[in-house]
């Protein structure tokens, strides 16, 4: 059996001046000054365009969100997500809010551009390069996972930043964790290549480690939440029988 990958916790923190709930890697910030994180449902908050909210209820959240990460950002990019592995790479300022179709990461090394990903159990990839300040961030489900986002990710950050994956840092962060996320063997067997007979935890935090390592990035960390039983705090899809809201896991550069 293959051992158990041990990576190092970084939990996100709330922003307290935030004006729309948000947790961040406070580290990624001091060190590089990055922004990374994730929105939560505190009050409801709920950026899914598929929300039983009206949608200018909706659309004011995410004005709200973008009003939030001010100053510094005069963009942001997400996409229809489709679970695969496509990458959207942006060489040229965004201005406004730019959405993609069948994209499920996003990679850049401009400054001023939010980079995004809507998510609500699956995992949220934070990629940097420290150097170029190259970031990507990656929707990584179990069939995202099979499907080799991850990989895809990786590569498309390194061609951007021209650095092996040995330079970059890697942040898997809040979603549902293993003792919470139970599957059956077919999909065990499609995420870690390993058998399973009947229902069985899977921790894609710990796969998707595993799967990072095995490409060289050395330096990699992982959220001490959990989606599913910190759920006061954040969307999970699988502990509330699908009914619930998104969260947008985001990084980017500001504009100093």
């Amino acid at each position: 059996m293959t051992p158990r990958t041990v990576a190092a916790t970084l939990p996100e923190s709330p922003v307290a001046a935030s004006t729309v709930p948000r947790y961040e890697i406070a580290q990624w910030r001091a060190d590089h000054g990055i922004v990374a994180g994730i929105t939560g449902r505190a009050g409801g908050f709920d950026i899914g365009l598929s929300s039983v909210d009206p949608m200018n209820v909706v659309l004011g959240r995410w004005e709200a969100l973008r009003e939030s990460l001010q100053p510094g950002f005069s963009g942001l990019v997400v996409s229809h997500q489709c679970h695969g592995a496509d990458i959207g790479t942006y060489r040229h300022p965004v201005d406004g809010v730019l959405i993609g179709d069948g994209l499920d990461g996003h990679a850049t090394r401009l400054s001023g551009l939010v980079l995004g990903v809507t998510v609500a159990d699956c995992i949220p990839v934070y990629l940097l390069d420290p150097n170029s300040l190259a970031v990507a961030v990656l929707h990584a489900g179990w069939r995202g996972a099979a499907a080799g986002v991850l990989e895809r990710g990786i590569e498309s950050l390194c061609q951007i930043a021209g650095v092996p994956a040995a330079d970059l840092l890697m942040h898997c962060g809040v979603g549902i964790c293993g003792a919470c996320y139970e599957v059956g063997g077919e999909v065990y067997r499609a995420v870690t290549g390993r058998r399973a007979e009947g229902p069985t935890p899977l921790d894609l935090r710990e796969v998707l480690i595993e799967r990072a390592h095995s490409l060289g990035v050395v330096r990699a960390t992982v959220s001490g939440w959990c989606s599913a039983h910190d759920g006061a705090q954040f969307h999970s899809h699988r502990a509330s029988a699908a009914t619930a809201g998104r969260m947008l896991a985001y990084i980017g550069r500001p504009v100093t």
